[in-house]
């Protein structure tokens, strides 16, 4: 399993804990981008983004909760994120967004909702590197972790292995030192304030590991 640290709920600034994750084993930064449209709240510009994460270090995991993501990827692409992942119900351009993430050498990730179905990503998933379970609403960090995705994970992990797909799984929201132990099947775990509300955020990685 990997690790992938969200900023979104911290109690220090979006640069220092940025700077402390890079200080980390951490796999990836976690970058939740908001457009206050597909969920309520804003929390970037391009241009804030792009000034914040320049330097970086470690790989970027980029979460889309955004209306027609596909008109962020070309400037997001100058950051080279590993992966930019967009919300199903977000957008009616499914496969041209995917295509468009995998032009830029990017690999393509694909997100639900908790109360959407799981089959409805089945059309998509010999197309895609990477599928997130959502295991809280999206759009606000520090939420209770969501026991119904569980379910839903050991349902997509069932269906990669019986279709012979190679996409990778991700697991978000609620996760900490417990609620990891329900998910230890995923490809790559998510934890933001459960690491970036500590002391010490090695330690908590650490815990999540053990």
């Amino acid at each position: 399993m990997k690790i992938s640290v969200s900023y979104l709920s911290s109690k220090k600034s979006m640069r220092e804990t940025i700077r402390l994750i890079e200080e980390t084993t951490a796999d990836y930064i976690h970058v939740d981008l908001m457009d206050g449209g597909f969920v309520p709240k804003k929390n970037f510009t391009i241009e804030e983004v792009e000034e914040l994460l320049e330097k970086h270090t470690k790989p970027l995991d980029i979460h889309l909760m955004v209306f027609d993501p596909i008109i962020y990827v070309p400037s997001l692409a100058k950051l080279n994120p590993e992966f930019i992942t967009f919300h199903l119900e977000a957008t009616k351009d499914i496969v041209k967004t995917i295509e468009a993430i995998k032009m830029q050498g990017i690999k393509a990730g694909i997100t639900i909702r908790p109360d959407t179905d799981l089959y409805e990503l089945m059309p998509y998933l010999s197309l895609v590197d990477l599928v997130l379970i959502m295991s809280v609403e999206p759009g606000e960090g520090g939420q209770e972790f969501m026991t119904s995705a569980v379910e839903r994970l050991q349902e997509l992990l069932q269906i990669r292995k019986n279709n012979g797909l190679s996409f990778l799984t991700q697991i978000d929201g609620g996760i900490n030192k417990d609620t990891i132990r329900l998910v230890g099947d995923v490809d790559i775990a998510v934890s933001g304030s459960f690491i970036c509300n500590s002391s010490n955020y090695q330690e908590r990685i650490n815990e999540l590991l053990s």
